[in-house]
């Protein structure tokens, strides 16, 4: 659940970790920080929440829509260690392991906007208040290692977790190009590239991790340029990233954008909610098949399981996140915990009627797309 770009109560999160419970999902990625907002409390560095945590306005409409327009009013928050500390044994007591992401080192324009020494230019920027992909990126200084040490000195305080998500998607690296700084670093390490000098970023923050006793998660992108000897990926672009770091012997999680992004469309209704785009049905999820088939036994063995992503550019209310969330969760549920021989889409959807009763009870807003239909006219 992305709270950077949207965030939610407290009391909502525990209400969907209560939903992840009934369906025996039992890992939470909580996707804390990126441009938009920092949305956790870090004592070290009180500007984080002072500045980073909000945005000056937010985008109205698609961000295809153009000329952008904005709403003029301060967005923003973060959640408290207390409520955090909170949380985490709420979900332990559901059998749910909370996972933190920090995005880096790109998706960091609300940090940089607090501490413009971090980024390459010195130049001071604002929290974004559009989607999209942004070119402000930590520098690749001993100065942002520390910084980064000492704010995951804090997360690691807080979540127990095995694993703390580091993001390193989506980093584009034309301030590293045009930095001295970062050219005499890739000069100085014989890297070849930006690419690497990610992969050199990437692997710092893995070591101080790993002396901490965690492992790292990251998205695909942290494949490029040479993977951290311990990291876990997590597949989002297809499934290409997946087949080459479980043939090096590296776990996964499969997450890609064809089966598991449920910020994606659901039905093409005219009158569904405004999405980020794309078209992800419910029967689609259903029909996922985690494992690659191009993978070994052996190597298949390196697939952990599966997640959906709900990212909230979008998705203003908690009542819009469980509208695209259920009834897409369930499907993700049972393709996880069943094999693809004994999955019965028919069957499925029967049982997902008489479901409905209990999302009702529950209070859950879920989209009910079964009875969509498909039809033309056809005049003789």
């Amino acid at each position: 659940l992305d709270v950077s770009r949207h965030m939610y109560s407290i009391e909502f999160i525990k209400k969907y970790i209560d939903a992840m419970a009934m369906l025996k999902m039992n890992k939470f990625h909580w996707h804390l920080t990126d441009d938009q907002g920092w949305r956790i409390e870090i004592k070290k560095y009180p500007k984080l929440n002072e500045i980073s945590s909000f945005r000056e306005e937010t985008l109205v409409g698609h961000y295809n829509d153009q000329p952008h327009q904005f709403d003029g009013k301060i967005y923003g928050g973060f959640y408290s260690q207390d409520q955090i500390i909170d949380l985490i044994a709420y979900a332990k007591e559901r059998m749910i392991t909370d996972i933190p992401e920090i995005e880096m080192p790109g998706h960091s324009q609300a940090v940089i906007a607090a501490y413009p020494e971090m980024g390459c230019t010195g130049e001071s920027v604002e929290v974004a208040t559009k989607w999209g992909v942004f070119e402000e990126i930590y520098c690749v200084t001993e100065e942002t290692f520390e910084f980064l040490e000492n704010v995951l000195d804090e997360v690691m305080k807080l979540f127990p977790s095995k694993y703390i998500h580091i993001g390193g998607d989506e980093a584009p690296k034309i301030r590293w190009k045009n930095s001295q700084v970062c050219q005499a670093l890739i000069k100085a390490k014989g890297l070849a590239n930006e690419q690497e000098l990610q992969s050199y970023f990437i692997k710092r923050i893995e070591t101080y991790l790993n002396s901490k006793g965690r492992e790292i998660i990251g998205w695909d992108e942290i494949l490029e340029g040479g993977l951290a000897p311990n990291a876990t990926v997590m597949s989002w672009r297809g499934t290409k990233g997946a087949i080459e770091a479980a043939k090096s012997k590296h776990d996964v999680v499969m997450t890609p954008t064809s089966h598991c992004y449920f910020d994606y469309y659901q039905s093409e209704n005219e009158d569904e909610p405004l999405a980020i785009g794309g078209f992800l049905p419910l029967d689609k999820v259903y029909h996922f098949n985690p494992v690659p088939d191009n993978l070994t036994k052996e190597e298949s063995k390196y697939i952990l399981g599966a997640q959906g992503n709900l990212w909230t550019e979008y998705m203003p209310s908690e009542n819009q996140v469980e509208y695209m969330a259920f009834p897409r969760m369930l499907a993700l549920s049972e393709v996880v915990w069943s094999g693809t021989e004994s999955r019965d889409y028919i069957d499925f959807v029967k049982r997902l009627e008489y479901f409905h009763e209990r999302l009702d009870n529950l209070n859950i807003n879920y989209a009910n797309h079964l009875y969509d239909l498909n039809g033309k006219m056809i005049s003789e």
